[in-house]
């Protein structure tokens, strides 16, 4: 698509080839593949404020998603959708992310921030980081497991891998973990120095 549209990823570049993204139902505006309603977003919100020729039909689960992103992925057709890091889909389909304009909290609540100073989500969904969170008062009953868990971390792409195994591959949770602990193990022992003394 980066070939057919000019200007991807850059959003703006959406407005001028948004038909190639059609289906019979949206035509001529492009579809934007929202996730199931149940997962938030502002879709519908964002494509609005930012004047974008898109109409957004949400899946009916994430599983039907998926499958529409393969399917699409297989016919080498045009898809847009909505996903997220780290997630198993963008270790699996080769594709860029559309880079709207940068998300700060003033875009969801003040319409006068942003690009379109009459509608607010006019920028993109917000981004950070995986918290690890613990009871504030477990440090002194367990200061190895806080330490263990203060070193604890996991590349996306490797945890987007991993999580492909148990959600795809439909394989458990506990076989995933213990796999990857027996390959990574001077990872792990790395984190865990405190228990061995």
């Amino acid at each position: 698509m980066e070939e057919k549209c000019p200007g991807l990823p850059d959003w703006q570049a959406l407005k001028k080839c948004a038909e190639a993204f059609s289906t019979p139902e949206t035509a001529p505006k492009g579809r934007y593949l929202g996730a199931p309603v149940s997962w938030g977003g502002y879709d519908e919100e964002r494509i609005k404020a930012l004047d974008l020729p898109f109409e957004v039909v949400h899946a009916g689960t994430d599983a039907a998603m998926f499958a529409e992103l393969k399917s699409a992925y297989e016919r080498k057709a045009p898809i847009i959708l909505w996903v997220y890091e780290p997630h198993w889909a963008p270790t699996v389909f080769k594709g860029s992310f559309i880079k709207f304009p940068p998300y700060e909290s003033a875009c969801y609540s003040d319409p006068s921030w942003g690009v379109n100073p009459e509608a607010a989500y006019d920028c993109s969904k917000p981004e950070g980081w995986i918290k690890k969170m613990a009871w504030a008062g477990g440090e002194k009953v367990w200061p190895c497991a806080y330490d263990i868990t203060r070193k604890f971390t996991v590349d996306g792409k490797e945890l987007g891998q991993l999580v492909y195994e148990v959600d795809v591959n439909g394989r458990t949770v506990e076989d995933v973990a213990m796999e990857w602990a027996k390959k990574n193990e001077a990872t792990w022992r790395s984190w865990a120095a405190c228990a061995e003394k």
